[in-house]
């Protein structure tokens, strides 16, 4: 087993990791920029490094200064989070030459599955179901005007290199395809450096149901179940859930049988997430795999009572999984605490925390780094903590979230907490009725009166 473990990233993530690694018995290094130097991933931490300011390509993206951050307190492992360095190849082997174990998968993995086209082209020879559409990259328009008609409109155009919606355009006739085309281009040219496309049929009304997987380094894999993903603002997940209230006994067999097989095909060593979207008549499809810890592990690890990140670290010390597939025994709702103004477009609303109080209770979980007094930097991502309730049904546990948000205080900054208050009591999402286009229409009103 490891003794150190560096956290290459930042935040309530950051002190999840630490958690674990004191509870088995791992001293942990956190590193940290300038604008983070209050941080509670810095306090609890074994050790603690700063590696620049608070830009992150010259902090949380720097692979010189994580690696001798790495290299000055002797760590033995790397673990990433998610987002920043979680699925760059390159860090993986860099770590790999320095004889530092990198806690994911190969990079040989994370390369496979990280490029879009070439991760659809590896699950059709596996024979998993993906969205008909492109075999590779779109080489002009003419070439995607003439596929878009042959599988029908509408089609989604995405960047091969993207992720969090940049880069992608629904192109609904012949006539907007070149506009929606040069769009899509620039944005992934300016996101990620590459503006390579590609293209699928565009699934109306779709579910984005996505299944956990672990494998480890003797060719096992199984599943611990799923999460639906579909409450969404401009594909970004707002809140998660397991079960999907969608899914049935049979489905599950079948999108559990496929993420396997996805994990198998590529002897996939790690946790990661096979993401699907499903259709009304409940078709699913391949979309992408995540070669890390998701965001909303917190969902699973409450339905199947089980420590996702001790999952991790004992994958990458040689320890081999039971190979058990899990079935949710409970109910688990995740909201994604942000500071944003949902009154405003959820605007970002950065700046000093002058009150918190966390919600508590029998089978309410916070997970987060921040607290009053703490201030919100404006140079990352806006989710300042996650609200997780478990209940033996998905009717108990809205009941439950609905408490635990109104006794969630949090001021000085704007909060996505009035959009779930509202959200908890809309009746269609109370029946589970929604897809991923469910916000397109959902109206927040007007902030309540105290």
């Amino acid at each position: 087993m490891f003794k150190k473990i560096l956290i290459a990233n930042r935040g309530e993530i950051s002190l999840r990791i630490i958690r674990t690694c004191r509870e088995m018995g791992i001293k942990s290094v956190a590193v940290f920029s300038t604008a983070d130097r209050e941080s509670l991933h810095v306090r609890f931490a074994d050790e603690a490094v700063c590696i620049g300011p608070a830009s992150s390509a010259e902090s949380y993206l720097s692979i010189p200064k994580i690696m001798a951050a790495a290299e000055i307190t002797n760590a033995d492992a790397i673990h990433p989070g998610y987002g920043f360095l979680s699925e760059n190849a390159d860090f993986a082997e860099v770590c790999a030459e320095y004889g530092i174990k990198f806690i994911g998968p190969t990079p040989e993995h994370i390369r496979k599955m990280g490029d879009k086209v070439t991760a659809k082209e590896t699950m059709i020879k596996a024979g998993v179901p993906v969205v008909p559409g492109s075999d590779g990259l779109l080489e002009s328009v003419e070439q995607g005007q003439k596929l878009a008609k042959k599988i029908g409109y509408p089609v989604i155009l995405k960047a091969t290199a993207g992720g969090g919606g940049k880069g992608m355009r629904i192109v609904w006739n012949d006539e907007e395809f070149e506009t929606q085309w040069n769009m899509a281009r620039n944005e992934a040219r300016a996101s990620f450096g590459n503006d390579g496309m590609y293209m699928e049929k565009f699934i109306e009304e779709p579910r984005h149901i996505e299944f956990q997987i672990a494998g480890d380094q003797f060719g096992k894999v199984c599943h611990l179940s799923e999460r639906e993903c579909s409450i969404q603002r401009r594909h970004q997940k707002l809140l998660e859930e397991s079960p999907s209230p969608f899914m049935t006994d049979e489905l599950r067999e079948k999108m559990g049988a496929a993420a396997i097989l996805a994990g198998e095909c590529i002897n996939y060593e790690g946790v990661g997430t096979v993401e699907f979207l499903v259709d009304k008549y409940r078709n699913f499809y391949f979309m992408e795999m995540n070669t890390r810890i998701q965001v909303e592990h917190p969902v699973t690890e409450e339905v199947i009572d089980h420590d996702l990140i001790k999952e991790q670290i004992k994958i990458a010390a040689g320890i081999p999984i039971s190979g058990e597939n899990y079935i949710p025994t409970m109910h688990a709702i995740e909201c994604r605490i942000n500071a944003e103004d949902p009154y405003n477009n959820f605007r970002p609303s950065p700046g000093k925390i002058t009150s918190f109080h966390s919600s508590k209770g029998h089978g309410v979980r916070v997970d987060t780094h921040v607290y009053a007094g703490y201030t919100v930097p404006p140079y990352y991502d806006s989710m300042i903590a996650k609200l997780i309730c478990r209940a033996q049904t998905r009717e108990e546990c809205i009941t439950k979230m609905e408490r635990a948000l109104d006794e969630f205080i949090i001021e000085g900054v704007k909060t996505t907490v009035p959009f779930h208050q509202k959200l908890m009591r809309d009746e269609s999402f109370r029946k589970g009725d929604f897809h991923t286009g469910f916000l397109d229409d959902f109206d927040i009103g007007k902030p309540e009166k105290k």
